[in-house]
């Protein structure tokens, strides 16, 4: 007699987290030194203030465009920024190499007889970015030099390299219409509505889609009016921004590649195996080679990311001054940058953070330049109260690592 083989057990439901159970759960990651983007907030909510206060121009709509315009360049860099970071490495270069695709852009567009088409213009531009971040990653990983010599050099050999093609020619003005309005051009009003109508729209799709998922695996989700609320939340975000910008001249298209860019990255950092494999690294690179990843081969691509993501920094920052000259790249471009990749979030230390702290610094950095020249204070005190932000930054990372340590979350 055969024996009688019992059902296979139907899988469970998904459960979900009460309400409660997330709250206390946040508390404590909190406690335990997870204070994720909170800080930032914060910091930028007292800035807001504390400027507001102090000339009642700063929270005007058409300064909040500026500010957009100003940071933009900004983060852009320091999302490339991010990936090294990450590594627990640094990139001192970007801010020539930004330089480099800024010159390079405007004089292969010069109406001289000599210009190419626009994006041919920008592809080499976007190309050369690629080509010095992969040497900087060769050398790092197969020499073995580390990368704050590398950058070091690269920042001297790349600042040289932009005085030699400029040459005699002083400043160069941009010719090309298009690049130009990369960050001087605006959406109109409907147009401005109809892309955060889409926006909200998909996110809500990829919120809805990875709850579905995961019941379908019988994981563990949050709660639907933390969903609901997270939409919800965009939706009022983007509506305010929309509603603010159009009544001054709109919102600037450079606005929209800075957000495209910030989900993109995003994506790739956390849905990709590449991106799994950065915080692997950057966790514990030994541990990371023991377990299969090829380190050196991650390495290459982040710096790579990081000199490709300087140069349409560039190209941007060409753009808003309309021309480019022998300081191109210098100035405080390479600074602010990486301080608005630390002050939003970043560790130093290597394997925490996210894309979002780009422009979460970014936007501190923008403010502080923006609300001190209101107020007509010099070059020098938008210096000295930027670095001490940054200090309270990487003070704030290193309490919460401790935090993390003690509670065993590090």
């Amino acid at each position: 007699m055969s024996a009688i083989t019992p059902p296979l057990p139907t899988p469970a439901a998904a459960p979900t987290a009460t309400i409660g159970a997330y709250a206390r759960r946040w508390a404590e990651n909190v406690r335990g030194g997870e204070l994720g983007s909170l800080p930032i907030i914060l910091g930028l909510l007292i800035i807001c203030v504390v400027f507001q206060v102090q000339n009642d121009r700063f929270l005007t709509a058409g300064n909040f465009v500026n500010l957009m315009v100003q940071g933009a360049a900004f983060a852009l860099v320091a999302m490339g920024i991010v990936f090294v970071l990450l590594l627990g490495e640094i990139d001192l270069s970007v801010g020539y190499v930004s330089g480099v695709a800024g010159v390079l852009t405007a004089l292969l567009l010069l109406p001289d007889g000599s210009s190419v088409p626009t994006a041919v213009a920008i592809a080499a531009a976007l190309g050369s970015g690629v080509l010095i971040g992969t040497l900087h990653g060769l050398v790092i990983t197969k020499i073995g030099i580390p990368s704050f010599v590398v950058t070091l050099a690269g920042l001297l050999a790349w600042n040289g390299v932009v005085l030699l093609l400029i040459g005699s020619r002083g400043t160069v003005v941009l010719q090309d219409d298009f690049v130009i309005g990369f960050a001087n051009d605006f959406l109109s009003e409907g147009a401005a509505w109809v892309l955060m109508l889409l926006a909200v729209g998909a996110y809500a799709g990829v919120q809805l889609w990875g709850l579905r998922k995961r019941a379908a695996a019988g994981l563990s989700n949050d709660p639907l009016l933390i969903v609901g609320l997270r939409i919800l939340g965009l939706f009022v975000a983007l509506a305010c921004v929309v509603y603010v910008v159009n009544q001054d001249r709109g919102l600037p298209y450079v606005a929209v590649l800075v957000g495209v860019l910030l989900v993109f990255w995003t994506y790739v950092l956390r849905r990709t195996r590449f991106g799994r494999h950065v915080y692997a690294v950057g966790g514990n690179a030994e541990a990371a080679r023991r377990a299969g990843i090829n380190v050196d081969r991650i390495k290459i691509i982040c710096f790579a990311i990081a000199s490709l993501m300087a140069a349409v920094g560039g190209i941007v920052l060409a753009s808003r001054l309309r021309s480019v000259d022998t300081n191109a790249g210098g100035g405080a471009i390479l600074l602010y940058s990486i301080a608005a990749a630390v002050i939003g979030g970043t560790s130093l230390f290597g394997g925490r953070g996210h894309i979002k702290a780009a422009l979460l610094g970014a936007l501190v950095i923008a403010s502080i330049d923006n609300g001190l020249g209101l107020l007509g204070l010099s070059s020098g005190t938008k210096f000295v109260v930027t670095g001490l932000v940054l200090l309270l930054a990487v003070a704030v990372d290193s309490f919460s690592r401790r935090g993390r340590a003690q509670s065993g979350r590090a």
